[in-house]
């Protein structure tokens, strides 16, 4: 996982790596930045066992990297990675947008090239690892699941500080109404966790 495919490949790393890696270590800390990186790696080579047929050859360094880049996109996606403007770049390129260029192209090349000496199958498993791993440190927009998370716990918190006559009140009686209605199968899945809560707090 620390292979490059040739000189041009530890360049493009080594300076991801310094104009990137910079300031994620110095949010992350040294610790986080190593594992960030190790785990991005690892994820790469996954990644490829899993997309990439058996024949393909992989250049693994670019996992890490991958995952240095996607953090960098999560924590700071507004900051600009390109400080001069010229003809041929009008607007600054923010750090979300070259993150979106490299996952498109990325995805292309796994169509397009998938046999021989690869370097590019490491990216989708390094961007994957480190998206989970800076959102499991609490950093990004809340993902779908972490909300889903949340939204349970809170509701399971606002059930346990409830009397049994609330709960019945608030919980119990609505979805009885409805069922008399509609009948039980009109129930959703969590009215009939509701129902299952019933005897717990009752008790």
């Amino acid at each position: 996982m620390f292979l490059h495919g040739n000189p041009w490949h530890f360049l493009g790393n080594t300076l991801v790596l310094y104009v990137l890696g910079r300031d994620i270590e110095s949010i992350l800390g040294q610790r986080h930045f190593l594992y960030l990186f190790l785990i991005g790696a690892m994820a790469g080579e996954f990644g490829h066992l899993f997309l990439m047929p058996s024949d393909a050859l992989l250049y693994g360094a670019t996992g890490g990297v991958a995952a240095v880049l996607i953090a960098y996109a999560t924590i700071l996606p507004e900051m600009e990675l390109i400080a001069w403007r010229c003809r041929f770049f009008g607007p600054h390129i923010k750090a979300k947008h070259f993150a979106y260029a490299v996952a498109f192209v990325s995805l292309v090349m796994l169509v397009v090239d998938r046999h021989g000496a690869l370097i590019h199958s490491a990216i989708p498993g390094g961007f994957a690892a480190g998206w989970l791993y800076v959102h499991l440190l609490g950093y990004g927009h809340p993902s779908w699941l972490q909300r889903k998370l949340w939204h349970r716990r809170a509701s399971t918190e606002r059930v346990e500080r409830m009397t049994a006559a609330e709960f019945i009140e608030h919980e119990i009686d609505p979805l009885l109404e409805k069922i008399s209605r509609s009948g039980l199968q009109s129930l959703t899945r969590a009215e009939r966790r509701i129902l299952a809560q019933v005897r717990g707090k009752v008790r």
